[in-house]
């Protein structure tokens, strides 16, 4: 099993791969055994894989770089998980396409603990925003709910400070790697999550976060809770890609209303009238999970 392990972390790395190819290699190979004596060409042209990293000449003439980065993940903090271990968080494996492999920096213990929710919302959150973070947040911190967002600008950022703050447990979902935190302006924030609390990925530290990896990440953010809390959105915002993936997954909805006058609560307030969980204080939400 852990050879098994090693191929399938090498596999995650690979520059391009998709998850759908990682699925197919599995189902022809599920030991992977084939995949041992395989350099990354000849690995690449058993995939759909084009060349789309200025990395993948490193894998592709020095076979050992990967290997050996992979082996300095421990002295730099970085633990990796795969969906065959144990420690995989069990309602994380219930989402569409659950990630192969969870890239881990801080408290890994984190992911056991039993309850958690998340909180996402508008990347310019007003005054009224803060303040609901501020109002719902203390009620959860005290029953030890764990807070789980993406550390983007706005709700986010505010979800992971108020929980730090309030001597809560958060865990930060990011797109791309851990060597470029999105946005910049987080980086300090992320280096006390790595430090204090937990971030995780799905994709290796040095991979550049791209535009699709964003609303991909968000399954990841309500796989991962038993809830999603919904504090500002646009109509179009991408919280509601968060919410859509949580009903699908069948997990609660829980929004805030907000004035019908402003644009920052037309996605929560039409949420509401879709079906999600109208709150408006933490014990709200409490009682609805009870």
């Amino acid at each position: 099993m852990d050879d098994f392990r090693k191929k399938l972390i090498y596999l995650c790395h690979f520059p391009g791969i998709t998850w759908k190819e990682i699925f197919n290699t599995l189902k022809r190979d599920p030991m992977l055994l084939n995949i041992s004596h395989q350099y990354p060409r000849q690995l690449s042209l058993s995939l759909s894989t084009n060349q789309p990293s200025s990395n993948f000449y490193l894998y592709e003439y020095f076979p050992d770089y990967l290997h050996d980065k992979i082996n300095q993940y421990p002295n730099n903090g970085i633990e990796v998980i795969t969906y065959f271990d144990d420690c995989y968080p069990l309602l994380l494996k219930e989402i569409f396409q659950p990630p192969w492999c969870l890239f881990l920096k801080g408290k890994s213990s984190l992911l056991n603990k039993t309850r958690k929710l998340a909180i996402v919302g508008a990347r310019q959150a007003t005054t009224y925003g803060k303040n609901v973070i501020d109002y719902i947040l203390p009620p959860l911190l005290a029953h030890d709910i764990l807070i789980v967002s993406g550390l983007a600008n706005g709700i986010d950022t505010l979800a992971h400070r108020a929980t730090i703050n309030n001597g809560g447990d958060t865990i930060a979902v990011i797109a791309g790697g851990f060597n470029h935190i999105y946005p910049q302006e987080n980086e300090l924030l992320a280096q006390r999550l790595a430090s204090e609390h937990l971030i995780l990925s799905e994709y290796p530290p040095d991979t550049r976060p791209t535009k699709w990896q964003f609303p991909a990440r968000n399954r990841i953010i309500s796989g991962l809770c038993e809830g999603t809390i919904i504090v500002e959105a646009k109509r179009k915002s991408g919280s509601l890609i968060t919410a859509n993936y949580a009903l699908q997954e069948g997990r609660e909805v829980f929004a805030v209303p907000g004035s019908i006058f402003g644009p920052s609560s037309v996605g929560t307030n039409d949420l509401i009238q879709q079906g999600a969980k109208l709150v408006m204080s933490g014990e709200d939400i409490l009682t609805e999970l009870r």
